[in-house]
């Protein structure tokens, strides 16, 4: 995939039924994902693929722990930086967070009609399960692996703040 190609997919990534649950702190959450995407060589035909995205419980890692990672190789001011780094580890939280994507658990099929009607009705559907962890997504058919992925960090990014907060309160920051 060329980088327009790259950049095109991520700029036409358009949630159209949002998670009513943020990722889960302590524990791994699975997020049902309904991709809609137009098929390039025919006029008003829809892909629809139906798969879940495991996003694995956000670690903690400590500036100590990430002074030690980013040592390997590096010199004596290096060591000095992550010394300094060290003595502010109150102050700072970094989370890393892993997903995995089950493609053997992806569905896939083909609808004809306009992309806002099939947006709709798959939102109608999704929404009609009452399931807080579906999201109905558009994208690109081509990139719609990087469509996924986007969507993924944009969950990791509004879950972030609670996920600092609920480590605070448990008394792990």
């Amino acid at each position: 995939m060329n980088p327009d190609d790259f950049h095109y997919a991520l700029e036409n990534t358009k949630v159209i039924h949002a998670p009513q649950r943020r990722l889960e702190t302590f524990g791994t959450t699975v997020l049902n994902y309904h991709l809609i995407t137009e098929e390039m060589d025919a006029v008003n035909r829809m892909r629809v693929r139906e798969g879940r995205i495991h996003a694995q419980k956000p670690e903690l890692v400590t500036p100590d722990h990430f002074a030690k990672l980013m040592l390997d190789g590096f010199g004596e001011k290096a060591e000095k930086y992550a010394d300094a780094v060290s003595e502010f580890a109150s102050q700072i939280a970094i989370l890393k967070y892993g997903f995995t994507f089950r493609k053997d658990e992806t569905r896939r099929y083909d609808v004809t009609g306009a992309l806002a009607e099939v947006a709709d009705k798959v939102r109608a559907e999704v929404e009609a399960k009452g399931d807080p962890l579906a999201a109905v997504l558009t994208g690109v058919d081509d990139g719609w692996e990087v469509c996924l992925l986007k969507f993924s960090l944009d969950m990791v990014l509004a879950s972030g703040g609670e996920h600092v907060r609920d480590l605070r309160r448990h008394g792990l920051l």
